[in-house]
């Protein structure tokens, strides 16, 4: 599948992306590529988030696929059971926040919790680090498993993040070329 036959639908995790992230530049190099806003992205509900990607996926008018990001992800994994049958092709989703056990996470992200562990509908990839400080790469490869998603091992790449060093991303990039290209 080429970036062009499909609905490319990039989802933030929690404050959003700033203008150097990755998601936020991909998106603005792909011509079927969008963001999807959220109404608070500081203070997260689990219901409106949902929502708000639902509605997302109910609108596309093409095949969706997914990139997810950190809270994005939980929220995502979330909202599986209310997509309409056969829209969504694929997700790639990154640096999954375990939302169940890091501590000292905010309440509002807690929330999330729990986290589905039912198989997804559709091919996924879970990217995780191996350092990332808020979900054991054994927790994420664990989640991966139970969603029949492929686990890529990210390396030491903390959050995978502007913080992390993860402006452009372009092994990013690349993985996302190679799964659509086996969708």
């Amino acid at each position: 599948m080429k970036t062009a036959d499909c609905d490319i639908l990039i989802l933030p995790g929690l404050g959003g992306s700033d203008d150097g992230h990755w998601q936020v530049r991909w998106a603005s190099r792909m011509s079927t590529g969008r963001v999807v806003e959220q109404a608070d992205w500081h203070n997260p509900d689990p219901e409106a988030w949902c929502g708000r990607i639902v509605e997302a996926v109910t609108q596309a008018t093409r095949p969706v696929i997914l990139i997810a990001h950190s809270l994005g992800v939980v929220a995502t994994i979330l909202a599986v059971p209310a997509f309409p049958t056969g829209v969504v092709h694929g997700a790639v989703l990154v640096a999954l926040p375990d939302v169940e056990t890091t501590p000292n996470l905010p309440d509002a992200v807690r929330r999330f919790a729990p986290i589905p562990r039912r198989p997804l509908p559709f091919p996924a990839l879970v990217v995780a680090s191996r350092d990332d400080p808020y979900c054991s790469y054994e927790r994420a490869e664990d989640f991966a498993l139970a969603w029949g998603a492929t686990t890529v091992d990210a390396g030491h790449s903390g959050h995978i993040n502007i913080a992390s060093g993860h402006g452009p991303w372009p092994e990013g990039l690349m993985r996302l070329a190679g799964f659509m290209k086996d969708l």
